[in-house]
C-alpha cells in the first residue's frame, strides 16, 4: 500500500524559551514491511543540529533553540510503500542486545496485577498466548482519551481499565516480560477507518518469539500490524520512542498542538479497516 503521511507538531510557550534541546524521532526507515519513497523533516523556530541512529536503531535528529522563542513548529511527512507481513517484523537487528528488552522500566513494571494477567493466558505456544493477551487487554482496558498521560504506568492503566494505545502497549509489554519474552514499544502511524485527520501518532507492542523474531500486537485495535501501519521508532517503553522529547529552559508552561494525516496515495480518504 502506498501511504502519504503528514505530521505537524507545534509548541507555544507562555514565556520565551531561552534554550531547548529536543530529540526528534520522526523519520521512518526502509525495513521489513516498508519502503520509504520520500521523507522530509523541517523545523521552524529552531535549528537542526545533527542526525544519528541510536542503540535501538531509531533515526534521531537533535534540534536546538537559543534566544527568545515563543513557538516551535516541527513538520514531518512523506510517502511510504508498505506490505502486509501479518505483523512479523522478523530477526532482531539493533545495537541493543535482545536480553535488554526483558528489562522492566518505571512505565512497564511487572507488578502483581500485571503478573496475574500474564499468567492467566492460555495457549499451547507463546504466539497463541500473545494473541490471547492482546485480545484480553483490548477487552479489559477501554480506549478512552484524556484519562491517562505519558507518565501513566501499565499497572495504573490496567487497574482503571481505560487508556489509549500507549497504555495498551505498555500493558502488553509488561505482561510479555513477566513470561520471559523480550518486548518493545513501537511508535508509528496507522491509516484509520474513514479518518484521514488524527490527533496523534499510533503505538503498539512487539514481542520476540522463537522461530519468528519480532511480532507486532496492537491491543488497542485487536490485531497484528498490516500494510496500514508504518513503523517510526522503538524502545523499552514510550520514553525511548516518543516522537519529540528533550529539555526546555525559560518557559513556565507550554501548549501542544498535533496534526497527523495518514491516507492512501491517490485516494481522498483512508480505506476501511
Amino acid at each position: 500500500m502506498h501511504l502519504k503521511i503528514s505530521h505537524i507538531t507545534e509548541y507555544t510557550y507562555a514565556e520565551p524559551v531561552r534554550y531547548s534541546l529536543q530529540r526528534l524521532r520522526l523519520t521512518p526507515l526502509t525495513q521489513a514491511g516498508q519502503k520509504v519513497i520520500r521523507w522530509e523533516t523541517e523545523v521552524e523556530g529552531a535549528r537542526m543540529e545533527v542526525g544519528y541512529d541510536d542503540h535501538f536503531g531509531n533515526r534521531v535528529n537533535l534540534v536546538s533553540v537559543e534566544g527568545d522563542r515563543t513557538s516551535i513548529r516541527i513538520i514531518a511527512g512523506g510517502e511510504v510503500e508498505t506490505e502486509d507481513k501479518a505483523g512479523i517484523y522478523g530477526a532482531h537487528q539493533a545495537y541493543a542486545p535482545l536480553w535488554l528488552y526483558l528489562r522492566g522500566t518505571p512505565l512497564t513494571r511487572t507488578t502483581k496485577p500485571v503478573r496475574n494477567l500474564a499468567k492467566s493466558m492460555a495457549g499451547d505456544t507463546d504466539l497463541e498466548k500473545m494473541h490471547a493477551l492482546m485480545r484480553t487487554i483490548g477487552e479489559r482496558v477501554e480506549y478512552r482519551q484524556g484519562e491517562t498521560g505519558t507518565e501513566t504506568t501499565a499497572e495504573q492503566a490496567l487497574q482503571q481499565a481505560s487508556g489509549v494505545c500507549q497504555d495498551h502497549a505498555h500493558i502488553m509489554i509488561a505482561c510479555a516480560r513477566t513470561l520471559g519474552l523480550p518486548a518493545r514499544y513501537v511508535s508509528g502511524y496507522l491509516m484509520m477507518q474513514d479518518e484521514v485527520e488524527q490527533t496523534a501518532s499510533h503505538a503498539w507492542a512487539e514481542i520476540h518469539l522463537a522461530g519468528l523474531g519480532w511480532v507486532g500486537f496492537d491491543a488497542a485495535n485487536g490485531m497484528s500490524p498490516d500494510d496500514r501501519y508504518v513503523r517510526i521508532a522503538c524502545g523499552l517503553d514510550y520514553r525511548d520512542a516518543a516522537p519529540v522529547s528533550g529539555l526546555i529552559h525559560g518557559s513556565s508552561s507550554e501548549a501542544l498542538k498535533v496534526a497527523v494525516t495518514v491516507e492512501q496515495q491517490g485516494q481522498s480518504q483512508a480505506q476501511s479497516q
